[in-house]
């Protein structure tokens, strides 16, 4: 009976909005910021009530007054600010028009970061190979959940002992670290997927339900959340936080911090350098001048403590 009933037609593509995506398309943008950029576009579409290239500079501004009156976050208008820059400047070639959006200042806070035996409860608390090493690779690589997600087979580098990292933020690409112990991790996830049928030499590193589709970010953010409930990890812990801890990790370990921002495909080192302010050790390893003074020296019949 299904195939009597007839299929609604698909909603034709305006020609403005197929021009944006062939603008992001050749722009490599990933399939989640081309859908956002969308998103963003459309609803000061819907605010406008006519199509977004009659815009004007005060139309622009009624929109950022109306967001920030209405209560809308920070990031969300941020997001929203750099997609429409984007649509003006690229699709519209209307940089005049981007220069009247202005960004929102956001009080950054610092982000959770594991302890490193933190981590390694985490690890040990997920419930089968494939999970372990997903996070690990997040951990280890400092790698972002969608590029988890979106890693192939073919993108370990045993050779060079690197993780080409095809798909990044922004459509770059970049290698990534691959420490020895994750090699062997994933060596026996390899052996372990090839038995259960679901690894193939061209297919993704971790297949999701259907083995021709990776596995969601959905699923690895549940999956994080899941092993810090079962390790019993008070904090809040995302995929992300692993990232965080990664680059935490290294630079009290003393790795220079452009190499950490090469590793994590920071564009500016400005974002590398806010890890600064959660290294703890690193702290903890500067003397300071009062100590140097020598005027309170601890005295013998002190308790410890």
């Amino acid at each position: 009976m299904n195939e009597l009933v007839p299929v609604a037609p698909a909603a034709p593509v305006s020609p403005l909005r197929q021009r944006l995506i062939d603008d992001m398309n050749m722009r490599h943008f990933s399939r989640e910021t081309q859908r956002n950029y969308i998103r963003d576009v459309g609803r000061f579409a819907t605010f406008l009530g006519r199509p977004p290239d009659t815009a004007t500079g005060e139309d622009l501004r009624r929109f950022q007054i109306e967001q920030r009156e209405g209560g809308m976050p920070v990031p969300t208008m941020n997001s929203i600010v750099a997609a429409l820059r984007f649509f003006f400047t690229h699709t519209l070639d209307r940089p005049d028009l981007a220069r009247r959006l202005v960004r929102m200042k956001q009080i950054r806070k610092l982000p959770v970061v594991l302890s490193r035996d933190e981590v390694a409860r985490l690890l040990g608390a997920t419930t089968c190979l494939k999970h372990q090493a997903a996070l690990s690779v997040a951990y280890s690589a400092g790698l972002r959940v969608g590029e988890v997600s979106m890693l192939k087979v073919r993108d370990v580098d045993s050779e060079r002992m690197l993780l080409r990292v095809e798909r990044g933020k922004g459509g770059q690409y970049r290698n990534a670290m691959l420490p020895a112990d994750l090699l062997t991790l994933l060596r026996h996830w390899w052996k372990l997927g090839c038995e259960q049928g679901v690894m193939h030499r061209d297919g993704w590193l971790f297949p999701g339900q259907h083995a021709l589709k990776p596995i969601s970010t959905k699923q690895i953010h549940r999956v994080v959340a899941e092993a810090a409930q079962a390790a019993g990890i008070a904090k809040r812990v995302s995929p992300h936080t692993l990232r965080h801890s990664f680059a935490t990790h290294l630079l009290e370990d003393g790795v220079d911090i452009r190499v950490i921002q090469a590793l994590l495909g920071h564009a500016k080192l400005e974002n590398t350098a806010f890890y600064t302010k959660v290294a703890t050790r690193t702290v903890r390893a500067v003397t300071s001048p009062l100590d140097k003074l020598g005027m309170f020296m601890p005295s013998e019949a002190a308790p410890p403590g």
